[in-house]
């Protein structure tokens, strides 16, 4: 019987004076912070003149991103909101979690598009990479992004898996547990197993991005994302609605991923077919 376990936070807010600081929100802003601030290294890597790029687009695409992330969740999670239990001025409550990844991804990267074409108007004495490349620069940082959002989940305790007892296993407080669960203790930690994959991800194309074609990088990001997101979907408990045996989450991360690999081979045989 293993005795070591990672533990819950014993809460997930603080206050200073009449502010109370929720940690799921402060992992979110991190996250941003931390993404705005590798894209713009890596932007400027393609040109010196580049700088604060970044930081301009993402006026436009943090709050999309948020904002799509949002509505995915509460699309795909109506009942707590709109349910008996639910209420719907709790939408805007996302300190509390549930931000889907999907939407903030979708959205975020048409904010991001208009974002960089204001910037193009607004700064005309630079020359801006074409919108494929500025998504290279971003995806490593996105993914460290993620992968930090993901400690929010920790704060919160939500999101965990199935009932693990190993060493790396999640202690869960029994008010937490899923009814059916309460006799079990610990649990895999998946908002561990996501930001862990999130971050290989992010160092492998950091250390490797250079090898592919505009566009490619991104779409790995992507492919690689929901690979990873597929089996961790796999061992989550959190309610979630089921088609044919599999999560909606499991059969989004079927769909996006086929569309990167095949947005990735598309760019290959472009590539080919200009040589």
């Amino acid at each position: 019987m293993f005795t070591r376990y990672i533990p819950s936070p014993p809460h997930s807010t603080f206050e200073v004076g009449p502010l109370t600081f929720h940690f799921y929100a402060l992992c979110i802003i991190a996250g941003i912070a931390v993404a705005i601030w590798l894209g713009d290294r890596r932007l400027r890597s393609f040109d010196p003149l580049l700088r604060s790029v970044v930081a301009d687009v993402a006026i436009f695409a943090v709050p999309s991103g948020v904002i799509g992330g949002r509505l995915y969740h509460v699309i795909s999670a109506p009942d707590d909101f709109f349910g008996s239990n639910g209420s719907p001025l709790d939408i805007f409550a996302i300190w509390k979690g549930g931000l889907g990844i999907w939407g903030a991804i979708s959205l975020g990267a048409l904010g991001a598009y208009f974002g960089l074409r204001r910037v193009g108007r607004t700064r005309p004495e630079i020359t801006l990479p074409p919108f494929p490349i500025f998504l290279d620069a971003l995806a490593p940082g996105i993914l460290i992004a993620q992968a930090i959002g993901r400690f929010g989940n920790w704060f919160n305790i939500e999101l965990f898996g199935k009932p693990l007892d190993a060493w790396w296993a999640l202690e869960v407080p029994v008010l937490k547990r899923p009814m059916q669960m309460r006799e079990f203790e610990t649990f895999h930690p998946t908002f561990l197993y996501e930001a862990l994959w999130c971050s290989l991800i992010a160092i492998t194309l950091i250390l490797f991005g250079k090898r592919f074609l505009a566009g490619q990088v991104f779409a790995i990001y992507i492919f690689a994302y929901c690979l990873g997101r597929f089996f961790i979907e796999s061992i989550r408990i959190d309610s979630a609605h089921l088609f044919f045996g599999l999560r909606q989450n499991e059969w989004v991360s079927i769909a996006v991923g086929a569309l990167a690999l095949g947005y990735f081979l598309r760019i290959r045989q472009k590539s080919k077919s200009l040589r």
